[in-house]
């Protein structure tokens, strides 16, 4: 990535998690009358009602569902940003579950497009600027999130400027609720994470105030445990801060919580996957790998060549270290294999350890070609300081002095 590119990057990266805090606290008003008083929505059960049977269907991938709630929400308040900016917080979680799928993008941008529209007019109009900036924030964010996923990285820039501004407008009300912990914990986390991870962005995140990693995770759990609208939203950031952290033990037990809430969502059931893979859970992991392929198989919206990859690596893994079943590894190295290359991902571990995995195998059946062929193209695809093309590079040495031995052997 060039140097300019990562000023863009950053820009874009920070405004779009920072925006994305905004993101459910625009959920918390977002039915509410447009001469009510925000706070009155807190405590107005018919409204979180009807708000969130709507957002449940979207997060359980019924998407057709949900798009009938919001329709029905578009009609009942058809100047207000809120069912534009949930439609298309649909679309991207459409998305969500293979990052490089572009089908969804210009859908998901026009709708936060009209969000923005209406919001603008809503700031301009109203007193109380703190609903008005929530959308703005998130609208901005969600497009600052696919153009940074397609680096494209001046409109990544621009839409992250904007979501920065318009979350400035509305912070300090975190008292109010739990629900608005979400943005301090994700800007006290991220604020301390990327220049840890990123040490070359180190220049440009001096303008922004100093986080705590720790804090952040505090924040988030708080709102992940108590909040009502943003708790979800919250889980899908922490399944991956645990991640970075760490925290297996953690991350096991919410992603399991968040698959039995949400048994469709492939992003939730292949976290869960990840995690019981990861602290060991063999029949658990067996499991849900098998459902992943079962439901891939069946079409369930969601499930792709993604989640196929890491629950066809799951079982090769299993049949081949554990259970000693040879024919039916090497079928399931073969899936991982023909799902990485659907998805395009050639650097991924499970595609690399896949093609180590069978390599292994035909060097035990004296298929050395095959093997030597297997080795090679890990370490030709894989990135240089990854273990695995360090596994591959020592399999082709040992192998060529192997074939060295035979031929001495053959000459003497």
């Amino acid at each position: 990535m060039q140097k300019n590119s990562l000023k863009y990057w950053i820009f874009g990266l920070a405004g779009t998690l920072l925006g994305l805090a905004s993101t459910a606290k625009a959920q918390l008003y977002a039915s509410a009358d447009f001469d009510s008083k925000y706070e009155m929505l807190l405590s107005n059960p018919g409204v979180q009602i009807e708000a969130t049977e709507a957002i449940n269907k979207l997060y359980n991938f019924k998407f057709a569902e949900a798009d009938a709630e919001f329709r029905w929400l578009r009609y009942r308040y058809p100047s207000h940003p809120m069912p534009y900016f949930l439609m298309g917080l649909a679309e991207w979680w459409k998305i969500v579950p293979n990052t490089d799928d572009t089908r969804y993008d210009e859908r998901c941008i026009a709708l936060m497009d009209t969000c923005i529209t209406l919001a603008e007019k809503l700031y301009d109009t109203r007193e109380n600027k703190i609903e008005p900036s929530f959308f703005l924030a998130a609208a901005y964010a969600f497009k600052g999130r696919i153009h940074s996923e397609r680096k494209h990285w001046s409109r990544a820039t621009i839409a992250g400027k904007n979501a920065l501004k318009y979350l400035e407008r509305c912070k300090g009300q975190s008292e109010i609720s739990p629900e608005l912990l979400f943005g301090d914990g994700l800007f006290n986390y991220f604020a301390e994470w990327i220049p840890q991870n990123y040490p070359l962005l180190k220049p440009v995140l001096w303008l922004f105030p100093k986080g705590s990693k720790q804090l952040g995770i505090q924040q988030l759990e708080k709102v992940g445990n108590n909040a009502f609208y943003t708790r979800t939203e919250a889980r899908y950031f922490l399944l991956q801060i645990y991640g970075y952290e760490n925290q297996y033990a953690k991350s096991y037990d919410l992603a399991k919580y968040s698959w039995e809430t949400y048994p469709d969502n492939p992003y939730f059931e292949r976290y869960y996957l990840r995690s019981a893979f990861v602290r060991g859970n063999t029949a658990e992991a067996e499991k849900i790998a098998t459902s992943i392929l079962d439901k891939i198989d069946k079409g369930k919206t969601g499930y792709e060549a993604v989640s196929g990859r890491n629950a066809a690596y799951v079982l090769a893994y299993y049949s081949n270290n554990y259970y000693h079943d040879i024919p039916k590894a090497k079928i399931y190295y073969q899936k991982t294999l023909d799902y990485a290359t659907q998805a395009k991902a050639f650097t991924s571990g499970y595609y690399l350890a896949s093609l180590v995995g069978l390599g292994r195998i035909a060097e035990k059946e004296k298929d050395y070609e095959a093997a030597r062929e297997y080795y090679k193209t890990a370490v030709d695809r894989g990135e240089k300081k990854s273990a695995q093309v360090k596994e591959a590079k020592d399999a082709l040495s040992n192998l060529n002095k192997l074939r060295r031995d035979e031929r001495r052997k053959r000459r003497d």
